[in-house]
C-alpha cells in the first residue's frame, strides 16, 4: 500500500473514530445538560477529546462552526474559546502539513487553478495573506489550510498567523454559543452581546464579495 492510501486509511479510521464519539455523546441525549453530564464524566480526558475531534474534522474538510457553538455551550466562553483555538489550530497544522509533504498532488488536483491564486498571493503578500483569509473567508477555511501547504510559505509564519488571525472568528462563534445555551436556560443577558457579535460574523461573511468586486474594478 502506497504512502498515500496509508494517509487515506488513517484519516478515515480518524473520521469514523470521531464520528462514533459523536453518536456516543449525542446519542439519547435530552438537552444540553446531559450532553455536559456525559463530558464531565471524562474528567481530564474531556478537553483532550475535544480538541483531537475538532482537529479531525479540520483535516476531514467538515465545517468547524459547529464545533465552535458546541465548545461555547459545553465549556463557557472562555475555556471554550482556548479549546476551539486549539482545535482548529491543530488541524489547521496537520493539513498544512499533508499538502506540503504527503499528498500535494491529490490537493492540487482537486483545488483546480484557485492553486496558482492562493501561490501568487502569498508570494505576494507571505503572512499578511494568510491573516487575510483567517479574518475574512474568501476560501473555506478546511480547503485553505490545504492551499497554504502547497506554498512556499514558511511553516511558523503560517501557525503564528493562524492563530492569531483565527482568534477573533472562534472568540465570536465561541460567545454565540455561550449566548444561546444561556438562551435556552432562560438567561437572556447575553442576547444584546451575542447579537453584536452575530452582525460582526454577518460582516466577516459579506467581506469576500465586497473584496472580489474591489479586486474586479482595480486596474
Amino acid at each position: 500500500m502506497t504512502r498515500r492510501r496509508w494517509l487515506l486509511a488513517l484519516i478515515v479510521l480518524l473520521v469514523a473514530a470521531g464520528g462514533l464519539a459523536l453518536f456516543w455523546l449525542f446519542d439519547g441525549a435530552t438537552g444540553v445538560e446531559t450532553v455536559q453530564a456525559r463530558i464531565s464524566s471524562l474528567g481530564y480526558w474531556a478537553p483532550i477529546g475535544f480538541i483531537l475531534l475538532y482537529a479531525i474534522s479540520t483535516v476531514a474538510m467538515l465545517p468547524g462552526g459547529f464545533f465552535d457553538l458546541a465548545g461555547g455551550a459545553l465549556f463557557g466562553p472562555i475555556w471554550g474559546s482556548v479549546l476551539n483555538l486549539a482545535g482548529v489550530t491543530l488541524g489547521a497544522a496537520v493539513s498544512f502539513l499533508i499538502a506540503r509533504y504527503v499528498a500535494g498532488d491529490w490537493v492540487q488536483r482537486r483545488a483546480g487553478p484557485r492553486v496558482q491564486q492562493v501561490i501568487k498571493s502569498v508570494e505576494t503578500d507571505g503572512w499578511q495573506f494568510v491573516a487575510f483569509i483567517r479574518l475574512v473567508p474568501v476560501f473555506p477555511y478546511p480547503l485553505a489550510n490545504y492551499l497554504l501547504g502547497l506554498t512556499r510559505i514558511p511553516f511558523l509564519h503560517y501557525m503564528l498567523a493562524t492563530i492569531v488571525f483565527a482568534l477573533p472568528s472562534t472568540i465570536a462563534y465561541t460567545w454565540i454559543g455561550h449566548a444561546g445555551r444561556e438562551a435556552v436556560a432562560g438567561k437572556t443577558d447575553n442576547i444584546y452581546y451575542a447579537l453584536i457579535v452575530l452582525a460582526l460574523v454577518a460582516v466577516l461573511v459579506m467581506a469576500p464579495r465586497f473584496y472580489k468586486r474591489f479586486r474586479n474594478k482595480t486596474p
